[in-house]
C-alpha cells in the first residue's frame, strides 16, 4: 500500500465511519449540537437526515462516545425489523431476557425503563438507517415511547436516516409520530473550503507531516466531482493516493484527480470531461432531425 510512500501511519480515506477522523466542520458540529441539546432537554423524538455518505453514521457513533454515564444507550444499526423484533432488539440492548413471550417482554421492558429512571438514568435509543423501518414498526416505536413520568420521557429516540425518512413521515397516518419530532437537523454537503479542510484533517490524523499533498486545483476538482459528499471524497482521495503511489510521485495534481474521477461511476464528471459526450449527443440529435425532415419530404 501507499502508507510508507507518504509517511502515513494508517489509511486516511477509508469508508468505515471512524470517530478518530471526526472533524468539527459546520454541518457535523451543528448536528451534534442539536442532538446533545435536545437530549439534555428531554425531548422524546429527534431526527437527523442527510443524503447517502454525508456522515450520519459517523455522527451517530460520535454521539455514542460523547454521552456521559447518565445515559444508557440502545443502538440499532439495522432497523429493518418487525415490531416484535424491534422490541426484542431494544430489550437485548438493555440486558433483558429476550426468551420471554411478547407480552412478558413488553412488561419487562416497561419495568426496566422505570427502574433506570429511578436510578436517574436516561435511556436513549439510536436508530441508524431509520428510513428502512417498516411502517408498523414506526408505529410500534411511537407506542413504546409513550412511557413517561410526570417530568420526562422514559426513553428518548434519535432517528438517523436518508431524505426518504422525511418523505415517509409526511404520510397522514404517521402524523402522530411526526408531531412528536421536536428537534431535527438536515446534513448538507461540504462547501469547497470545508472539503479542503476535511482532506487535510484526515491526512494529519493519519500521520502525514509533509507539504500540502493535494494541489489547490486538485482540491477544487475533488470537491466538484464529489459534490461535497464525504464518502465520495474518501473514495476519490483514496484512488488519488493509489495513482500517485503507482506513478512514484508525492503530490496530487488535477490530472490525477481527473483519472480518479473517470474511474468512479458515482463521481460528478467535470464539464471539460462531459463536453465531448455532450457534443456527440448534439451531433446525433441534429442528424436525427435532418433525417426526420428528409423522410417527411418524401
Amino acid at each position: 500500500m501507499y502508507k510508507a510512500h507518504f509517511g502515513l501511519t494508517e489509511v486516511p480515506f477509508g469508508l468505515t465511519p471512524n470517530t478518530q477522523f471526526y472533524h468539527p466542520l459546520v454541518p457535523h458540529f451543528e448536528a451534534l449540537q442539536v442532538l446533545t441539546t435536545a437530549l439534555a432537554s428531554g425531548e422524546g423524538f429527534i431526527k437527523v437526515t442527510g443524503e447517502v455518505g454525508t456522515g450520519k453514521t459517523l455522527i451517530c457513533r460520535k454521539l455514542l462516545n460523547e454521552l456521559g454515564e447518565h445515559y444508557v444507550i440502545a443502538y440499532l444499526p439495522n432497523p429493518y425489523l418487525t415490531p416484535n423484533e424491534m422490541r426484542a432488539a431494544i430489550a437485548s440492548e438493555l440486558s433483558i431476557d429476550t426468551s420471554l413471550d411478547q407480552q412478558q417482554l413488553t412488561q419487562a421492558l416497561n419495568h426496566r425503563l422505570i427502574a433506570l429512571s429511578g436510578e436517574d438514568k436516561q435511556v436513549v435509543l439510536l436508530i441508524d438507517e431509520a428510513q428502512m423501518l417498516p411502517h408498523e414498526t414506526l408505529e410500534a416505536l411511537r407506542l413504546i415511547s409513550n412511557l413517561e413520568t410526570e417530568s420526562k420521557k422514559l426513553m428518548q429516540v434519535v432517528l438517523f436516516g436518508q431524505p426518504e425518512l422525511d418523505v415517509r413521515l409526511k404520510q397522514d397516518d404517521l402524523r402522530q409520530l411526526r408531531q412528536r419530532i421536536t428537534f431535527s437537523y438536515q446534513l448538507r454537503p461540504l462547501l469547497t473550503n470545508e472539503t479542503a479542510s476535511y482532506v487535510e484533517h484526515r491526512l494529519t490524523v493519519s500521520g502525514y507531516r509533509g507539504a500540502p499533498l493535494f494541489e489547490a486545483k486538485a482540491l477544487r476538482l475533488l470537491h466538484q466531482a464529489s459534490g461535497g459528499i464525504p464518502r465520495l471524497i474518501n473514495i476519490l482521495a483514496h484512488k488519488c493516493l493509489m495513482l500517485s503511489y503507482g506513478q512514484n510521485v508525492r503530490n496530487i495534481s488535477a490530472k490525477l484527480v481527473k483519472l480518479a474521477i473517470k474511474d468512479t461511476d458515482s463521481a460528478i464528471q467535470p464539464r471539460n470531461l462531459r463536453l465531448p459526450i455532450m457534443v456527440s449527443i448534439l451531433v446525433i440529435e441534429i442528424f436525427l432531425v435532418i433525417w426526420w425532415f428528409g423522410e417527411s419530404m418524401l
